[in-house]
This record gives structure tokens, C-alpha cells and sequence, in this order.
């Protein structure tokens, strides 16, 4: 995943800090636009976490950071639900001037109003999706409800909102009840997939049914089970990450996904040293994979090891091979399983006879196979195991050429 930093000016003068995240060819089939919740920022986890599982389906996604908050300009006063609205507007028009127009937009929390508004006034996005939405806009007003009658009086105050302090005035308070958002659902006529949490105790479940009821077909609903409201387990954001991406697929057209130029080399790998930590994108020409290191190691395990994929190799061209070889013997192999470990052990312990004793690397392979075989059958086709081409390769002598691009 390619990360680039952009400004954006919205109607205001003011420059919102948003990031561009491409799939690994750095060339999205589609375009999308993430919308954070309410007091947020663009950098929040699950945030991230999302944008990273939707550049792994092929789109490009901007996150950006509302009016007032993160390291966008203005005021968090000026950062009322209209505001988000035309913020949104703002980065979309960026987007179809300097790119291409987006096609799916996503939001999280009150991020999720403001998509289904935005949505409702621009034709070229042709599905949304909400996570953890309110099924009102006003519903927000209960965070800041301490300060409304200070406002009155003094017209600005500052007031506690997850912790954090933030000044409001009677606009932005006010500015909560103009949207009719259940009117603006009941029009829309574009795909909406709505992902809640039962257990979401700032924006309840009963407000996923409602914006359902409220929606017409196609319209999908998917329970979040035991996450938070920020989704801060991320195996939460990585999970709706990928139903989005999958969910999607189904309303817009597929496009072929072509390679970087890679100078016809099988694969490339890319690591964005700035904002992935280890986290690494692989693409071949038709499919992309995530390889991560472990927590152990200080990784964020979004992915299996490189040693992990150096195992896999092996065990896929095992039971390849294995398939290939029974089913030209006739034989009843109906599954094989090959179990892989991957270690390093010293020479002694292989008892090995050799003149310098050294830790080697070493690979364990078991198998198990299903189907009526004999004892017979069972140990030729261990013997074939270890003809498959990965194991031979992985036993002979390789030469690796290096060379910059």
C-alpha cells in the first residue's frame, strides 16, 4: 500500500489534511472516500486499518481530516454536521479534478451521516457504506448537552468531549437539527451496506435498524459482534474493511488489474517505510497479499511472516504435486494436508556429520493423507513429496542477482 499526502482547500479558504492510499500496482480500479467520526481524525486506527483492507480489493482511498481537527485548518466550531458535509464535497471535487471521480464513499459514526448526505448530492457515487452510524444527525448532541445552556449566555464555551476540550458556539449546536437524515436514507436510491455493533454503547444498535428500515434495496446489514464504538480491536477494522471491499464488488463493474512495470518480473513487494512498520504489499499480476511480522518481533501481524510465505510455497507445491501424481497412478487420494515448520537447528541435533558443526536451517514436513491407500502408496507418495519443484529448489544451490531499478 503507496500512502501520499495531500492538502485540500475547502469552500472556506481552509486546508484539510487528508493521505491517498493506493493498492500496491498504484493503479485503484475505483476510488473511495473515508469519512471519521465525530472528534476524530484520519490517523485513528481502525481509519487506517480500513483504508489498508480497501486498497487490498483495488480501490484508492482518501482519509482525511475534518474541518478543525487533526492537522486540517479552521476551527473545531466551524466543524459542524454542514461543514463535514461540504468537506466531503470539497475532497470528492479534488479527487474527480486531480484523479478520478470516487465511486464509494465510507463513514464511521457521525462520518456516516455525513456520507449518506454527501451521497445524496453527488451522481457519481454509486454505493456507501456506514459503520457505527446514527440514524439521526441531532443524536450527537448528547456529548456536549453539559455546555447548550452556558452557550445561550455566553455565546462560546468550552466544553468536554471524550476527554478532550473543544469550543463551540450556538451555530454549531444548532446546525445539528437542520438535516432530516431519515428523509435523505428514505431518497437515496444507491447500495448501502450498514455495519453496527450490538454492544455499541455511544450510537446504539436500535439506530442501524432504523437507517435499514428507512433505506430501500439494495441495502445490506452486517453485525459487528462484540466490537467498540472506534472498533479499536484491529481485527474489528480489518474484518469491516474486507466486508466492505467484498460487499462492493458486486455493484461495480470489474476491472482488469494491471501490473506495475516491473520490467516482466513475477511479483513485486512494497514497504512504506514512513506508515506500514513491516506491513508489506505483494501483487503479481493478478492477485495482491499482505506479509507482516509477528508481534514478538515488534510487528503488527496483519499478515504471515516472510519465513511463513517461504513455507507455504513449499506445502502448496507439495500437495500440487502429490494431486498430480495419484491422479495419473489412478490412486483414491481424495485430500492431502502437508504441515510445514520452518526453524533453525543446529548439526549436532540433525546429527549430521559434518566437519565445522553449525546451526542450519531446517524445514519439517509432515503429511497426511485422506483416501483408501495402501502402505505401499502412502510411502511413494512421500518419496514423490519431496520431488515437487519448490523442494527441489529449495535444496539445490540458488543464485539470487540483485540489481537497482
Amino acid at each position: 500500500m503507496s500512502n501520499e499526502r495531500l492538502k485540500i482547500e475547502n469552500n472556506k479558504g481552509h486546508k484539510l489534511q487528508a493521505y491517498l492510499e493506493l493498492p500496491a500496482n498504484q493503479k485503484p480500479s475505483y476510488f473511495a472516500i473515508f469519512a471519521h467520526c465525530f472528534t476524530c481524525s484520519s490517523t485513528l486506527s481502525a481509519v487506517k486499518n480500513i483504508s489498508r483492507s480497501l486498497t487490498n480489493h483495488g480501490f484508492g482511498v482518501v482519509r482525511f481530516d475534518f474541518t478543525g481537527l487533526g492537522r486540517s485548518e479552521g476551527e473545531f466550531a466551524d466543524s459542524h454536521f454542514s461543514a463535514n458535509v461540504d468537506d466531503l464535497i470539497a475532497v470528492n471535487d479534488y479527487l474527480t479534478e486531480n484523479y478520478e471521480a470516487p465511486a464509494l464513499l465510507v463513514g464511521h459514526s457521525l462520518g456516516g451521516a455525513a456520507v449518506l448526505v454527501a451521497a445524496s448530492k453527488l451522481n457519481n457515487i454509486k454505493a456507501v457504506a456506514t459503520i457505527g452510524a446514527p440514524a439521526t444527525v441531532n443524536h450527537v448532541k448528547h456529548l456536549f448537552s453539559h455546555g447548550i445552556e452556558d452557550i445561550k449566555q455566553k455565546g462560546k464555551v468550552e466544553v468536554n468531549i471524550g476527554g478532550r476540550p473543544f469550543k463551540i458556539d450556538e451555530d454549531f449546536v444548532s446546525d445539528f437539527d437542520k438535516t432530516d437524515l431519515p428523509a435523505i436514507v428514505k431518497s437515496l436510491r444507491k447500495p448501502l451496506l450498514i455495519l453496527h455493533s450490538p454492544i455499541d454503547t455511544i450510537v446504539g444498535i436500535k439506530n442501524a435498524e432504523q437507517l435499514y428500515h428507512n433505506a430501500h434495496h439494495p441495502k445490506s446489514f452486517v453485525t459487528l459482534d462484540d466490537a467498540d464504538h472506534l472498533l479499536s480491536n484491529t481485527r474489528d477494522s480489518l474484518y469491516a474493511g474486507d466486508i466492505i471491499g467484498s460487499w462492493v464488488q458486486r455493484y461495480f463493474e470489474p476491472k482488469e488489474n494491471k501490473m506495475l512495470d516491473t520490467g516482466g518480473e513475477q511479483l513485486v513487494a512494497h514497504l512504506n517505510l514512513r506508515n506500514d512498520n513491516f506491513t508489506t504489499t505483494i501483487q503479481t499480476s493478478k492477485h495482491n497479499f499482505i506479509a507482516d511480522e509477528p508481534d514478538s518481533v515488534g510487528g503488527d501481524d496483519f499478515g504471515p511472516s516472510p519465513y511463513d510465505f517461504l513455507s507455504a510455497g513449499l506445502a502448496a507445491c507439495t500437495v500440487m504435486t502429490l494431486k498430480l501424481y495419484a491422479e495419473r497412478k489412478q490412486w483414491d487420494l481424495q485430500e492431502v494436508y502437508a504441515h510445514i515448520t520452518y526453524s533453525k537447528k543446529h548439526s549436532d541435533d540433525l546429527m549430521l556429520d559434518i566437519e565445522s558443526p553449525k546451526r542450519i536451517d531446517h524445514l519439517s514436513k509432515k503429511l497426511t493423507f485422506i483416501g483408501n491407500l495402501d502402505d505401499s502408496q502412502k510411502q511413494r507418495l512421500k518419496e514423490i513429496a519431496s520431488k515437487c519443484p519448490v523442494h527441489k529448489t529449495l535444496q539445490s544451490e540458488v543464485i539470487i542477482d540483485t540489481e537497482l531499478i
